[in-house]
This record gives structure tokens, C-alpha cells and sequence, in this order.
């Protein structure tokens, strides 16, 4: 059984920090559960183009407000508590966050830890692991 509290990753190297953003990695691919799981806050008035090219990801809003724009359609999606999206084509998008928004979020295959975007907004397959 793995068992991990949220406010005790926030200070342990679980925390991952980005321009826009942060992650608390609670499951990872070390973990052999299949995905990995995190809580994302993106900071009030953050804009970010990602592209998952080697990830599935879903999220579930957990609090505040923004919007998701998928850039192959430009169809443009309010976040909200209780919204739930799945990015389940690789899709190119954009994240815009009216407020700050915290979100639970399971990608597929698992990040290793410390993984940010790269200049395509997407995450690398392999990345430097955090261990326990």
C-alpha cells in the first residue's frame, strides 16, 4: 500500500515548479501503478500551450476557474470545479487561468518526477526520478 499526505509533498522534492504552474507528484512511475497522479495549481492569469506528444493526461478541477482552448479545432471548453477533461489524442491545447485553479491530474504512461515542458509544451518520456 502506498500512502502519501498532499501537504507533506508540497516540501519534499515531489513539488515540481515551472513558469505558470506547480505539480505535487503523489504517484509515479517508480511507484509501478501504470500513470502517475498529481495536484497542479496554475497560477492566476497563467496562459500555457502544451502538447502532450508522449502522454495521455485527464484532469478533474478540484477549485477556480479558467478556460481549455483545443488549438486543432479552437473549440474553447470553461474550467470549472467538477470539470473533467481527457487529453485523449495528444491533443495540442491551451490552458488560460482566470483564477488560480487546482487540479488532479493522471498522465499516462507516468511521469518519472521532475519532468517540465519542453519548448513543444510537451513532457520527455524519460526524466530524472524522484525516490522515496
Amino acid at each position: 500500500m502506498i500512502v502519501r499526505n498532499l501537504e507533506d509533498a508540497k516540501s519534499s522534492e515531489r513539488r515540481v515548479d515551472s513558469s505558470g504552474w506547480n505539480s505535487v507528484r503523489l504517484l509515479l512511475k517508480n511507484d509501478e501503478m501504470g500513470f502517475s497522479f498529481h495536484i497542479t495549481t496554475i497560477y492566476q492569469g497563467a496562459t500555457l500551450e502544451m502538447h502532450y506528444k508522449n502522454h495521455l493526461e485527464s484532469v478533474y478541477c478540484i477549485s477556480g476557474e479558467g478556460e481549455i482552448e483545443e488549438l486543432a479545432t479552437g473549440a474553447v471548453y470553461p474550467i470549472k470545479v467538477g470539470t473533467m477533461y481527457a487529453l485523449d489524442k495528444h491533443d495540442k491545447h491551451i490552458v488560460r487561468a482566470k483564477t488560480e485553479i487546482v487540479m488532479a491530474c493522471v498522465f499516462n504512461p507516468p511521469l518519472s518526477g521532475k519532468e517540465v515542458h519542453d519548448a513543444t509544451g510537451a513532457y520527455p518520456l524519460e526524466a530524472e526520478e524522484i525516490s522515496d
